[in-house]
C-alpha cells in the first residue's frame, strides 16, 4: 500500500521538481549577468561604485534568505509592489545568488594577470571590448568549480520558496504527506534521494565541462 502511494505520487512530485528547476535556472540567470556586473564593477570601477557594491554584497549575504524572500513577498505589497510567489523566488533566490557568484567572478579576475589587460589597451582596444573579448571568456570558465558550488546552492534553496506559497517539490510534497501522515518518512526520503540524484548528476556534468575548458597556465595569476 505504501509503496503504491509513493509510486502514485511520482508524478506529483516531478511537476514540483519542473517548477524546482525553473526557479533555479532563472535564479542563476539574473545572478549570473547581476554578479559579473558587481564582479567587474568592484575590480575595474571607481571607489564610489565600488562601496556601493561592498554594501550590496554585505547586506544580501548577511540576510537569511528566508527573511529576504518574506521582505520581497509581503513587505513590497505594502508599498504597490505586488508580485506573485514565483517571482518573487526568483527575485530573492537571484539577488542573494548574485552577491556570492561576485565574489567567484571577481576571484576569477584577480588570478588574470593584469598585463592581459594592459596588452589590450596598448593595441588600441577600449577598456570595455578588452573585457568583452579577453576577460570575460577567461572569467566564465575560470568561475566553473565555484558556480557549479552556487548552483547546487541555489537548487536545494529553492525548497525555501514554499514558504511563500511556490508549488515546488517540497511543497507537493506536502500536499502528499498531508494526506498520508504515516507516509512523512518515506515521501521526505524520497525528495531528497531526488535532490541527491540532481545534485550528483550536475556536479558531475559541471566537472566534466571545468576539464574539458581548463585554461592551460590560470593556476598561478595576480592578485589586484
Amino acid at each position: 500500500m505504501a509503496l503504491e502511494i509513493l509510486t502514485d505520487s511520482l508524478p506529483q512530485l516531478m511537476d514540483g521538481l519542473v517548477i524546482t528547476i525553473s526557479l533555479t535556472l532563472l535564479s542563476l540567470i539574473l545572478g549570473s549577468v547581476f554578479g559579473i556586473g558587481l564582479a567587474m564593477g568592484r575590480s575595474y570601477g571607481k571607489w564610489p561604485l565600488v562601496y556601493c557594491i561592498i554594501i550590496y554584497e554585505k547586506v544580501f549575504r548577511g540576510i537569511p534568505l528566508l527573511v529576504m524572500l518574506f521582505i520581497i513577498y509581503f513587505g513590497l505589497s505594502q508599498i504597490g509592489l505586488n508580485l506573485d510567489p514565483f517571482s518573487s523566488a526568483v527575485l530573492g533566490l537571484g539577488l542573494r545568488s548574485a552577491a556570492y557568484q561576485a565574489q567567484i567572478y571577481r576571484s576569477a579576475i584577480n588570478s588574470i594577470p593584469d598585463g592581459q589587460m594592459i596588452s589590450a589597451l596598448s593595441i588600441g582596444m577600449s577598456k570595455l571590448k578588452a573585457l568583452r573579448y579577453i576577460i570575460i571568456p577567461q572569467v566564465l570558465r575560470l568561475s566553473i568549480p565555484g558556480w557549479s558550488n552556487e548552483l547546487t546552492i541555489v537548487l536545494k534553496d529553492t525548497s525555501i520558496a514554499f514558504s511563500i506559497g511556490v508549488i515546488e517539490l517540497m511543497r507537493q510534497g506536502g500536499y502528499i504527506y498531508s494526506l498520508n501522515y504515516e507516509l512523512v518518512l518515506p515521501i521526505l526520503l524520497l525528495i531528497a534521494l531526488i535532490y541527491l540524484i540532481i545534485v550528483i548528476s550536475i556536479n558531475k556534468g559541471l566537472s566534466y565541462l571545468e576539464k574539458k575548458y581548463k585554461i592551460s597556465g590560470t593556476e598561478i595569476g595576480t592578485v589586484k
